[in-house]
Order: structure tokens, then C-alpha cells, then sequence
């Protein structure tokens, strides 16, 4: 049997067995290891088990997963992102559909801070969701908008999928981490456009509420309390668009700026310390397991040939760009319909960066499209993760068959902005290329 059928047999037990549900680490490093095996002999399998796995960890970059990790668990625990939601429903629910709208805005914030869709989904579900009931909103529309929402966790920086990204195809770990802040925000800009229109043309959506009205002392109090997390975000951005801080160096300095604002604040007692960094130290052991299974993946793509057959094949038919892009868009929201985010990008990616090479398309752009097929992934049936977080909020008060409908009209949300970030490029690419 020839290397190139040892690969393409060992992409087919991987999706069987992920099909099973065994680990995905488990599941990725399996199938490198015995194909490895197969086509070098069990020593280098062997060797490759023994080396590689820790010359992945060591890279330098990774340190900045574990930084951003604690910077969000701090500002969670800590308390620092509690008034966001109360800041957006001050300010924005006299618009139509207010509540829903605040709830995307203030996700967006939280966002910026946790750099995790579901940890997101999660914490904003509890907050948002049992306000936008009680005025009686449409149990879809309050569930799905907090759901989608919650997905701007894997765009807006930092975003941890997007750093194992640019590790993975080689680019700026702080140009594709800068790459996602037009994208996020217009993402975010139109789910709020959504939720405006669609609660103007059927106002039994978002009831308005008369009860509550809040004058301009009361919007500038709430900023005085919402401060601190766009301090923390500005440090965070701002310090990689400038260039003093690398990505590295700017996880590290947000982790330590939540510290001391947490501290100045009063709020870093024992306990928030101590969960903070359970919280992040379990993050990171689960995530580095599964992306050490998706690098023996890659080292076992590299060896049997598989990419670079298919870069050939690609290369050989002319295909458009376009139609090439297109044929993987299918490919990737199906297989979002079935398997998590991770584990679709530590499949993919070691097939997918020779053919994207060969076709001289550039990275960091595509690293947007690639988390972007990752969210809309997050929220489509029969997995979507992000509405199995929601629905474990609400309990028995939603319906799962309600929430992916109420979803359903934001993922065509998210399919217009995926078709303007395909068709100008210069969405993502635009702060990057400033920076030197």
C-alpha cells in the first residue's frame, strides 16, 4: 500500500473514530502514530511520540494561551465583566429589539476578554437571557441572539483558535490576532442590524419597555463602572498594533493588568485567585492534549504525502480560486454540523495549508474564513455547541427546537459576512498591513 493511501485511509478512521466519540486528542494522535508506523516502521513511530509532542509544547508562542486564558478567568471571576450587560441595556434598549442588541454588544465585550465562545455563551446566557424573558421577549430570538453572539469569542482578539492558527500555517501570531478585529466587529455590526430590522418589522419580538428609562446621568455612571475591561482590551490590542508588546508579551501583560485592576478594585480575595487559575490551568491542559494530537497529525501528513498529492491534483485542474473557496466553504460548515472547533481545525489544516500555499493565497486572510466557518460551526445542528451551553442555561424554559430556529437567522447573518469577507479581503487585511 503506498504512503499517499496510508494517509487518505488514515483521514477515514479518524473521522470514523471521531464519529464514535473517543477523544479527539486521543482519536488525532492514534491515527499519526500507526500511520507513521506503517509507513516508517514502529522505532520512528516511536521516536516521533517521544520528540515531537514536546518540541510542539516548547514552542514559544503557545505560552500565550495559558496568559490569555488567565486573563479571562480573572475578569470572570473577579467580577470585571458583570456590569457590561448592565452598560449596553443603559444605553441601547430604546432601539428596537434593545436587550438583544445589548446582549451582542456586551457578548462582544466579554469576548475581548475571555477569548472562549462557549465560556462566553455561557457566562452572558445566565445574565442576559433571563432579563430579555422577562419583558417578554420571543424565547428564540433572546436565546439565539446570545448564542450567536457568544461565537465572537473565536474572533475577536485574542482568540485562541486564531493563535494555534498562525502557529500552525507559520504567520504573525499578533498580525492574525489584529486580522479578526473588522471581522468581529462586523459581525457583530450585523447581528445588531438583524435584530433592528427584524424587531421593526414585528415589534412582537422585543416588546418595548416603558418602565425603564434612564437619563444621561445614569449612562455616565454605568461607564464609570463598565471602565475597566475596555482599559483591559486596549492594553491588550494596543500593545500588539504598536508593536511593544509581541502577542506573547501582550498575554502576559493582560493577564497582569486584569490582576491589578482586579486588586484596585478589591475584588482579587484568595478564592478568585485560586479559581482563576484552576480555571485557566484546566483550559490549557485540555487544549495543548488535543493540539499535540493535531501536531503528530500534521508530522504524519508530512511524511505520507497526502497535501501535497492533492496540492498537485489542484494545481493540475486550474481551479478558480473562487470556486476553490466556495467548494471548502461547504466542506467546512459540514463538517461544523458534526465536530467541535478544534478538532476541525487540527484535522484540516495539515492538508489544507500545501493546497493553500500552492495556490498563493494569503494566510492570515484566510485564517479569518477559517474561524468564521469555525463559528457558524459553534451554532449549527445537529452539535452546535454554543446552543447546547444555552440550553443547559434555560433549562426546560426554551426548547432546543427553539433556539436553533432563532439561531438560524443569524447564521444567514453570518453567511453575508462571510461573502464580504471572501470578496474583499482588505476587511481583514487592512489592520495587519499597517502594522510593521
Amino acid at each position: 500500500m503506498s504512503s499517499i493511501a496510508i494517509g487518505a485511509g488514515g483521514i477515514v478512521v479518524l473521522l470514523l473514530l471521531i464519529a464514535l466519540r473517543m477523544p479527539i486528542a486521543l482519536a488525532l494522535a492514534g491515527v499519526a502514530v500507526i500511520g507513521i508506523g506503517l509507513i516508517r516502521g514502529p522505532v520512528a513511530a516511536f521516536a516521533v511520540l517521544a520528540e515531537q509532542p514536546y518540541n510542539f509544547i516548547a514552542h514559544w508562542s503557545l505560552s500565550a494561551i495559558p496568559m490569555f486564558l488567565l486573563m479571562g478567568t480573572v475578569a470572570y471571576h473577579a467580577g470585571l465583566t458583570n456590569s457590561l450587560y448592565k452598560a449596553a441595556r443603559v444605553w441601547l434598549i430604546r432601539l428596537p429589539g434593545g436587550l438583544a442588541v445589548a446582549s451582542t454588544m456586551a457578548c462582544a465585550g466579554f469576548s475581548a476578554a475571555s477569548g472562549s465562545s462557549v465560556a462566553t455563551s455561557a457566562a452572558m446566557g445566565r445574565i442576559a437571557i433571563p432579563e430579555m424573558l422577562k419583558y417578554r421577549y420571543d424565547p428564540g430570538l433572546a436565546t439565539g441572539s446570545v448564542a450567536i453572539a457568544g461565537t465572537l469569542g473565536s474572533l475577536i482578539p485574542p482568540s485562541i483558535l486564531m493563535v494555534f492558527y498562525a502557529i500552525f500555517a507559520e504567520v504573525s501570531v499578533s498580525k492574525a490576532l489584529l486580522a479578526g478585529v473588522l471581522p468581529g466587529l462586523l459581525s457583530a455590526g450585523m447581528f445588531v442590524l438583524l435584530i433592528v430590522v427584524r424587531c421593526s418589522l414585528n415589534p412582537n419580538l422585543a416588546p418595548v419597555s416603558i418602565e425603564e428609562r434612564f437619563t444621561w446621568r445614569d449612562r455616565m455612571a454605568v461607564l464609570l463602572e463598565v471602565w475597566p475591561l475596555p482599559l483591559l482590551v486596549l492594553a491588550v490590542i494596543g500593545g500588539m498594533y504598536s508593536g511593544v508588546f509581541t502577542a506573547t508579551e501582550s498575554a502576559a501583560a493582560g493577564a497582569a493588568f486584569a490582576l491589578v485592576i482586579a486588586a484596585a478594585q478589591r475584588r482579587l480575595t484568595w478564592k478568585v485567585l485560586l479559581s482563576s487559575l484552576l480555571d485557566a490551568l484546566k483550559g490549557t491542559a485540555s487544549i495543548m492534549f488535543i493540539a499535540m494530537g493535531g501536531f503528530l497529525l500534521a508530522r504524519f501528513m508530512a511524511i505520507n504525502g497526502l497535501p501535497f498529492y492533492i496540492s498537485d491534483v489542484v494545481q493540475a485542474m486550474a481551479v478558480d480560486p473562487l470556486l476553490f473557496i466556495i467548494g471548502i466553504s461547504v466542506i467546512y460548515i459540514v463538517l461544523g454540523m458534526f465536530l467541535d472547533a478544534m478538532g476541525i481545525m487540527l484535522l484540516t489544516l495539515p492538508i489544507m495549508i500545501p493546497v493553500l500555499h500552492s495556490m498563493d493565497m494569503d494566510m492570515i486572510w484566510f485564517g479569518v474564513i477559517l474561524i468564521k466557518y469555525l463559528e457558524i460551526g459553534l451554532v449549527t445542528p445537529p452539535v452546535g455547541l454554543n446552543c447546547f451551553v444555552i440550553k443547559s442555561v434555560v433549562g426546560d424554559r426554551v426548547s432546543l427546537e427553539k433556539i436553533f430556529k432563532g439561531v438560524s437567522w443569524f447564521i444567514a447573518a453570518d453567511l453575508v459576512t462571510l461573502a464580504l469577507l471572501i470578496s474583499f479581503p482588505i476587511i481583514a487585511l487592512l489592520i495587519p498591513n499597517l502594522v510593521q
